[in-house]
């Protein structure tokens, strides 16, 4: 990757994401005190490794499933909200230690979040347990972190474009779902194929999509 001079941006295009794609959980936990109460204490089970269980949860926060289900939804949505909250940190994070411009940047942002996606073991744990469900969260319609997925790399892509540093044959939101369906296939390459997770094969994946993106010198 080629090294820059320009500064990092202080906010990441990740911390958009919900912005751009809003959900009614979404929403609600930027104003409503109980279903943040709820969902802190979820996304601490999630991420010490223990399952989600509403039940206990509703029983830990000392409500009934009735009103844990009026604060935060049903468990889908939850889980949704959580994973999103854990991949905004992560993909900044990916984009921030990306020293490049163009297509570098964003196939070196979207490599090293699969590979962070790969190696995070309590995520791991999750999507063994719940293969079936982590699919259908996070690369369907049950949720919205698809499709913030893809915003977010949109918006990454848009500004490499308008700064000239790209160029396109396809729709922005065409080559940013294209870049997304191949982050999916690699990092959860064992849900979907029986595969290996591999972040250099996707790497090599995004390289090959990205490369008519490059401008002609």
């Amino acid at each position: 990757m080629t090294a820059v001079d320009a500064p990092r941006r202080t906010t990441g295009p990740g911390s958009l994401g919900a912005r751009l794609v809003p959900s009614a959980l979404g929403e609600r936990l930027l104003v409503h005190e109980d279903a943040q109460r709820a969902f802190r204490a979820a996304r601490h089970r999630f991420i010490a490794g223990d399952r989600i269980d509403m039940s206990a949860l509703a029983a830990e926060l000392g409500v009934d499933r009735t009103s844990l289900f009026r604060w935060v939804g049903n468990r889908d949505a939850l889980l949704g909200e959580i994973l999103w909250s854990i991949a905004v940190p992560t993909f900044d994070a990916a984009d921030a230690a990306t020293d490049a411009r163009g297509a570098d940047r964003v196939e070196g942002a979207l490599t090293r979040f699969v590979h962070d996606l790969i190696t995070a073991d309590y995520f791991r744990g999750w999507i063994v347990r719940e293969p079936s469900r982590a699919l259908r969260i996070l690369t369907g319609d049950a949720t919205p972190v698809h499709r913030r997925f893809v915003a977010i790399v949109e918006l990454l892509l848009e500004e490499e474009i308008a700064a000239g540093r790209m160029t396109t044959p396809l729709p922005l939101h065409d080559l940013a779902t294209v870049l997304v369906r191949v982050a999916e296939s690699y990092a959860y390459a064992d849900l979907i194929a029986g595969e290996r997770p591999d972040a250099d094969r996707a790497a090599a994946a995004f390289a090959l999509v990205l490369a008519a993106t490059r401008p002609r010198s």
